[in-house]
């Protein structure tokens, strides 16, 4: 008879202090769990109930396909998980991938640890104008090769244009101009969204139970932005004047 696990809900930043506390790694549901029952060490990290696969008022229709998918320069690296209490982060992650069978939502792809290529959650947003309301409408499950298409802009600071740029034309198997009009037309809609600060609206994960962390206020976004630039992987962002106008000069066209 199998043995039901006692599953934990441990947040990545807490893996090492879990394991030392007793817990175990099932590799193949990707979840810490307990040994045996009544382990205090464990108990911070029992679990919540399960997140459901279809979060209220999401469309999952919402964004198919592989597209380069720009934040607004107001909303840069203000992403779900950093709004988003850690534990309930484990618990976001577990549904996202669970729901995609554990592959990515766009070209399939598995995780595969020997290419450093993982399985990450992403976020397909709606945009009014009029009320400047940024709402969350679906959150999607994507390989780093998928993701960092997605997020064209910071591939470049990171180095990675190029190969970016073969994955989407792979993909969506555009000719090279095709995706070279696709990238410049991405980067148009994102000048003009970022010339609007956006309030965000989070409300199909509170609607489901989720805890949010308060995400940075609008005005100081272009600071959080700034900052991690400045640690990205390569030394992009220029070190002397680090202006919000020199980052959007790397973000946009170069």
């Amino acid at each position: 008879m199998a043995v039901e696990r006692i599953w934990l809900d441990v947040p990545f930043a807490e893996k090492d202090e879990a394991k030392r506390g007793g817990a175990r790694w099932d590799g193949t549901a990707k979840r810490w769990f307990a040994p045996r029952p009544g382990m205090a060490e464990l108990e911070r990290w029992a679990p919540a109930p399960d997140v459901p696969d279809l979060l209220p008022g999401e469309d999952r229709s919402l964004g198919s396909g592989l597209f380069v998918d720009l934040v607004p320069q107001t909303c840069w690296f203000t992403n779900v998980r950093s709004c988003v209490a850690k534990k309930d982060w484990e618990r976001l992650r577990r549904m996202i991938t669970r729901r995609a069978e554990q592959r990515c939502e766009i070209c399939g792809a598995e995780e595969n640890r020997e290419t450093k290529r993982w399985l990450e959650a992403h976020e397909r947003w709606t945009f009014d104008e009029r009320t400047r309301v940024q709402t969350l409408k679906r959150l999607i499950c994507l390989c780093t090769d998928c993701h960092t298409v997605t997020h064209f802009g910071y591939a470049q600071v990171r180095g990675v244009e190029a190969e970016a740029f073969a994955h989407l034309v792979k993909v969506t198997r555009m000719t090279v101009p095709q995706a070279r009009q696709h990238v410049a037309s991405a980067f148009a809609v994102w000048e003009k969204r970022s010339q609007v600060t956006w309030d965000l609206d989070l409300g199909i994960l509170t609607n489901a139970g989720i805890t949010l962390a308060p995400p940075p206020e609008a005005q100081d976004r272009a600071r959080v932005a700034e900052e991690t630039l400045r640690s990205a992987d390569r030394p992009a962002v220029p070190q002397q004047s680090g202006s919000v106008s020199d980052i959007r000069r790397i973000l946009g066209r170069r």
